[in-house]
């Protein structure tokens, strides 16, 4: 048994004045662990040292830093959400200036209750590309050794920026018609590309679940289904139990354990013979061009 997921799996750094600190620890409990530090440059050490979830900057702190230190925060980590957070004490609109010249986008007023929540929703998301990551490492340490196309498919599944789950949005991101990627996976007697889709959405669920402060309509929501309605359906038809209480039940961890157990392990010597990408002759593919056209994603919790 692998060790538990955890909710966000690197820490937070942040730079913020001595008051703002123990209200981000409070607006974390559950979801992160702060590690404060007094200048940039100390943040972006750790940036440098190791593995790091997010970075909160205090406007009036950093906004008196060098601006060139702010900018290489973002610059150079770009795959790190920085966040600019809006205190109690009124920001001079140079430092407002200083925090949007180094490129940050991301700015929460935490001024207000509503703040800390997006605060929450934000490193959520965060934690949520993090799960994605640690079941496509679990997925290849599995398969191993993994043909390229096959591993395509799992990172078209996992995709960071994808959450219109559906196969044909799927299909477009392999550059396949739909029809082709499902009738690949039923001819080698492979469960369905929609099972997998299904399957994967659930376990993102059930790292959110993880944060007790999200609802079964927050989750819904934040994984695009129409209503809380439709996601407790989506949960019924693939496990067999309602929405509450697979909220009880599952944690990330179970999660992908049922994903590996019934969508990886018995299929392992199929899923490494299998080329979902290959190129027949006469074969229709989707054009670059179409590919390209994906579905925008709707960022609830960005």
């Amino acid at each position: 048994m692998s060790a538990p997921l955890p909710t966000l799996q690197a820490p937070v750094v942040t730079v913020l004045d001595p008051d703002e600190r123990a209200r981000v620890d409070a607006a974390g409990e559950g979801l992160y662990r702060a590690i404060h530090r007094e200048t940039v440059a100390d943040a972006l050490e750790d940036l440098k040292k190791g593995r790091v979830g997010a970075i909160l900057l205090g406007v009036v702190r950093c906004g008196q830093q060098l601006d060139r230190r702010v900018a290489a925060v973002v610059r150079e980590f770009p795959t790190v959400p920085t966040v600019a957070l809006l205190g109690a004490e009124p920001p001079s609109a140079e430092s407002l200036l200083r925090i949007g010249n180094a490129g940050i986008t991301r700015l929460v007023d935490v001024r207000v209750p509503a703040g800390w929540s997006q605060l929450r929703r934000i490193l959520a998301a965060e934690a949520m590309r993090a799960t994605d990551r640690v079941a496509l490492a679990r997925i290849r340490e599995e398969l191993a050794p993994v043909p390229d196309d096959t591993w395509q498919f799992f990172e078209a599944l996992f995709a960071a920026s994808a959450r219109n789950d559906t196969v044909q949005a799927l299909a477009l991101r392999m550059q396949l018609l739909p029809s082709t990627l499902m009738s690949r996976f039923f001819r080698a007697k492979l469960p369905a590309p929609k099972r997998y889709l299904a399957y994967a959405r659930l376990l993102r669920a059930a790292r959110l679940f993880e944060d007790q402060g999200h609802s079964i309509a927050d989750v819904a929501n934040a994984l695009d289904f129409s209503s809380p309605q439709s996601f407790g359906r989506h949960v019924q038809t693939f496990l067999g139990r309602s929405a509450g209480e697979f909220r009880r039940e599952f944690t990330a961890e179970r999660m992908l354990e049922r994903f590996i157990d019934e969508l990886v392990r018995p299929h392992r010597e199929t899923l490494r013979r299998l080329r979902p990408l290959a190129v027949r002759p006469g074969m229709r593919t989707v054009p670059p061009s179409v590919a390209d056209r994906r579905p925008a994603l709707h960022r609830r919790l960005c």
